[in-house]
C-alpha cells in the first residue's frame, strides 16, 4: 500500500489510452513491432522460469492474450508496494489458466537494479539494453507517471480496447477486473453502486464469522450495531507508516475535543472512530492499537482488505468518514482534520462550505503582507484564486488550503494562523 498520497481518484472514469487513429488487431507482425526490433523477436522470461527452461520467449506466442504492459522501477518505492500486489493478481489470474501476460518495461538505472527487481516477477521483460524499444512504448502510451500498466486487448479494434489506468483498476478490483473489457468494467461499477446505495455501517464492519469490534482491551467485544445513528471515521492505518504515526496523536487530540463537544452539546448526537489496521504483525497491532482511545477491526480480520478496495483505499493514512445514516460523507477526512481540525466535524460538504466562507470572511481583515519570524523575504497574503491552492505550512507542517501567507520569490507558505509578525530586521535575525 502506498504512503502519504491523495486519495481522491475519480474511478468512474477509466483512461482510455491515445490510439493515433492506429488502433490494430494484435497480430504477431503488431506484436513484434510494437515488444520487439529488427534485432529481437523475443522477451526475457521470468528469471525462475529461465532456470528451468529457456531465457526467451517468442512474441509471437503473446498472440491472442490480453497483455498489461507494466511501466516500474525498482528505485521508487510507489513501483515496489504495486508490485506486490500485482505479482498476487498475475499469479492467481494465471493459475485460474487465464490469457493475460505483462511485459516489463524497466525505468531502472543500470543493469543490477534492473535484475535485483525482476528476480520476483513472474512475468516477460522487454531486455534492459533495448533502449530504443523502450523508449517508443513510452511515448507511443505517454507515460507521464510510474507505475503504469497499460491493458491492450488481443483484438485491438476498437478506441476503448486499450485502457492506461491499469494500476487503479488491479488496486480497485483486484482479478475481478479480468479481462480489462469495457463490458467487465463496466458490470464492476454497476455492482460498486449497488453496494454503495445499499450501505450501512453494519454491513460495511460484520462478516459472517464476526458482528462486534474490539475496545482497547482487545478482549472486550462491542457490538457493531452500536455504531447505527453515530458518525464513524475508519482509520486506515499502521505503525510501520511514519505520516500515519505522525497524524495519530493529532486524531486522537481531535477526537477527544469532538467527543467532549458533543457530551456538552447534549442530544444523543455521537462520533467514533474505528481503527482498520495495515500492521505486520500481531504485536505492532496491539502496540500502536494501544495508544488509540477508540475501536478497532480485529487484526488480520478479512474486513479490513474488503474496505481497502471497497473505499479503493491505495495509500495511508486514511480516514473514511461514514454519516449517521450509514453513507459515506467523506474520504477525505484527514484533510479536513488537518485544514479545520476539530471544527470539520461532522465533515460534510455544507459543513465545510461554511467553514470555507468563516475563512473567506476572517481574510479581509487579515494584513495585505507581514514579516514572519524564521522567513527572511515579505510574504503576501494569496487565496486560490490569487495564486494560493493546497499546501504544506512551513511553520506548522499541516496542510492549508485556501488562504495562505506566501513568499513570492522562493514558494515559502504558513497558514495565516501561524504567522508571527516581526519587522523585517528581526524576520532576518530570527532566521
Amino acid at each position: 500500500m502506498k504512503v502519504e498520497m491523495n486519495l481522491d481518484n475519480d474511478s468512474n472514469n477509466l483512461v482510455q489510452a491515445p490510439t493515433n487513429g492506429d488502433s490494430e488487431k494484435l497480430s504477431p507482425s503488431t506484436l513484434s513491432s510494437l515488444l520487439g526490433s529488427k534485432d529481437r523477436d523475443y522477451l526475457l522470461c521470468s528469471t525462475a522460469a529461465a532456470a528451468e527452461t529457456d531465457q526467451q520467449v517468442k512474441i509471437s506466442d503473446l498472440e491472442g492474450k490480453v497483455i498489461g504492459i507494466y511501466f516500474s522501477a525498482n528505485w521508487y518505492p510507489p513501483c515496489r508496494n504495486f508490485n506486490r500486489v500485482l505479482i498476487g493478481v498475475y499469479e492467481q489470474l494465471k493459475s485460474n489458466g487465464s490469457n493475460f501476460e505483462i511485459v516489463f518495461v524497466s525505468s531502472d538505472e543500470d543493469l543490477d537494479a534492473f535484475n535485483s527487481y525482476r528476480e520476483n516477477m513472474p512475468w516477460l521483460s522487454i531486455p534492459f539494453s533495448d533502449l530504443e524499444t523502450k523508449k517508443a512504448l513510452n511515448r507511443k502510451y505517454d507515460v507521464e507517471s510510474i507505475p503504469c500498466l497499460v491493458i491492450l486487448q488481443p483484438d485491438n479494434t476498437k478506441d476503448d480496447d486499450t485502457y492506461y489506468d491499469g494500476v487503479e483498476l488491479i488496486y480497485r478490483y483486484g482479478v475481478d477486473a479480468f479481462p480489462f473489457t469495457k463490458e467487465k468494467l463496466d458490470e464492476l461499477r454497476r455492482e460498486e453502486k449497488r453496494k454503495h446505495d445499499s450501505q450501512t455501517v453494519t454491513n460495511l464492519l460484520t462478516n459472517p464469522e464476526r458482528d462486534y469490534l474490539l475496545d482497547q482491551t482487545i478482549t472486550r467485544k462491542v457490538p457493531v450495531d452500536s455504531l447505527k445513528g453515530k458518525t464513524v471515521g475508519l482509520y486506515l492505518s499502521a505503525q510501520w507508516c511514519m505520516p500515519c504515526v505522525e497524524f495519530t496523536p493529532k486524531l486522537i487530540s481531535i477526537y477527544q475535543k469532538i467527543k467532549q463537544a458533543l457530551q456538552e452539546k447534549g442530544g444523543g448526537e455521537d462520533f467514533e472512530i474505528v481503527f482498520v489496521s495495515n500492521d505486520r504483525d500481531q504485536s505492532s497491532f496491539e502496540s500502536y492499537f494501544g495508544t488509540m482511545p477508540w475501536l478497532a477491526l480485529p487484526f488480520r480480520d478479512p474486513t479490513a482488505r474488503t474496505l481497502a478496495k471497497y473505499f479503493d483505499v491505495q495509500w495511508i493514512p486514511c480516514l473514511i468518514i461514514i454519516g449517521p445514516d450509514g453513507k459515506t460523507v467523506t474520504k477525505q477526512g484527514r484533510n479536513l482534520i488537518n485544514l479545520y481540525q476539530e471544527n470539520a466535524y461532522p465533515f460534510t460538504d455544507a459543513k465545510v462550505e461554511s467553514l470555507e466562507k468563516e475563512m473567506e470572511e476572517a481574510a479581509k481583515s487579515l494584513p495585505r503582507s507581514e514579516y514572519h519570524a524564521g522567513h527572511r523575504h515579505l510574504l503576501t497574503l494569496v487565496s486560490e484564486g490569487s495564486g494560493g491552492g493546497p499546501f504544506i505550512c512551513c511553520d506548522c507542517d499541516e496542510q492549508g488550503s485556501g488562504w495562505a501567507y506566501q513568499c513570492l520569490e522562493c514558494g515559502y507558505e504558513v497558514h495565516p494562523r501561524c504567522i508571527r509578525a516581526v519587522t523585517p530586521q528581526s524576520s532576518i535575525e530570527d532566521r
